[in-house]
């Protein structure tokens, strides 16, 4: 049985243990993996799911009916619904249960380990928050699923496109439904208020494709058309969703990022901005958990 993940950054100086750990490397590697394997594909694209990309499916689309089963509660605060810590707390209670439908039995041994990621990838039941932080456990769960052998090399293109898709609808319907707060929102001149992922493997999707050039992708009409394509224009459809006024004034980043030339320039950038404003950020990083899959120690290597 592997041991529940723990913190292991407690203050800024250990965030050089963490640049120089294996965990660092094997995240980045795993990101930069997901980021190769979706390059040019479109979610329609990806038409036979084996039967493990389907039970992880199927794991969110439960979390997603309890959404449905455990409605807003009438508050007078404008933000942070009550009603998510009931959601959290069933999530909680039921992520041992979960995964046991998901994982064989001669991996079950693994669950104490990789449901904590589960359970964190979803937001803060304390502050009803979701950030970059949350979102990173999502990509480490999946990371660990790699890792321990249930998905194979050959689910990296499912896994960045169906999986994290199906992953990122959860997590707007968790946002809107109970009124999340961004955590550690940076405004306008962040890239988006909850996530940052799905812009890297987004924009690595539409690497070569000849009738979207990032100039167009602030079109609400092209985004309307693509979105459900294509991770980068649906993050951008649910913006326009929740945000009002010039794109240009509330999503400044993003605006100058459709004027980049060609799309694999915007992926580099954006792997860069990741690297920079997330991955070596002292107030994301403390909040990540290490265990057995995903170790603190010092990597034989150098940083990437």
């Amino acid at each position: 049985m592997l041991a529940p993940p723990k913190k292991e950054i407690f203050n800024p100086d250990d965030m050089s243990k963490w640049l120089k750990s294996e965990a660092y490397q094997e995240y980045l590697g795993f990101v930069l993996s997901i980021n190769e394997a979706v390059q040019g594909k479109k979610w329609s694209s990806i038409k036979v799911l084996n039967d493990r990309v389907e039970k992880v499916v199927k794991m969110l689309d439960c979390l997603d009916r309890w959404i449905d089963e455990i409605p807003p509660t009438e508050q007078p605060q404008r933000f942070g619904n009550k009603s998510f810590r009931v959601w959290f707390q069933k999530l909680k209670d039921e992520s041992s249960n979960l995964l046991k439908d998901v994982l064989p039995q001669d991996l079950h041994y693994t669950i104490p380990e990789i449901e904590v990621y589960l359970t964190e990838s979803v937001g803060n039941s304390t502050r009803i928050d979701y950030g970059s932080g949350h979102e990173m456990s999502f990509v480490i769960f999946l990371f660990c699923l790699f890792k321990i052998g249930f998905l194979t090399l050959d689910d990296r293109a499912a896994a960045g496109v169906v999986i994290f898709e199906r992953y990122m609808s959860l997590m707007r319907k968790l946002q809107l439904t109970y009124r999340m707060e961004p955590a550690g929102s940076h405004g306008v001149w962040s890239l988006d208020d909850y996530q940052f992922v799905p812009f890297i493997w987004g924009s690595s999707q539409l690497i070569e494709h000849q009738r979207l050039p990032p100039k167009s992708f602030p079109d609400p009409d092209i985004v309307e058309s693509f979105a459900k394509d294509y991770m980068f224009l649906g993050c951008i459809k649910f913006i326009f969703k929740v945000k009002n006024g010039p794109f240009a004034e509330h999503s400044n980043q993003l605006w100058n990022i459709s004027g980049v030339p060609t799309w694999s320039k915007v992926n580099s950038g954006l792997i860069k901005m990741y690297k920079a404003e997330v991955l070596a950020k002292y107030p994301v990083m403390q909040h990540v958990l290490f265990g057995s899959l995903l170790s603190f120690k010092e990597a034989n290597f150098q940083e990437q």
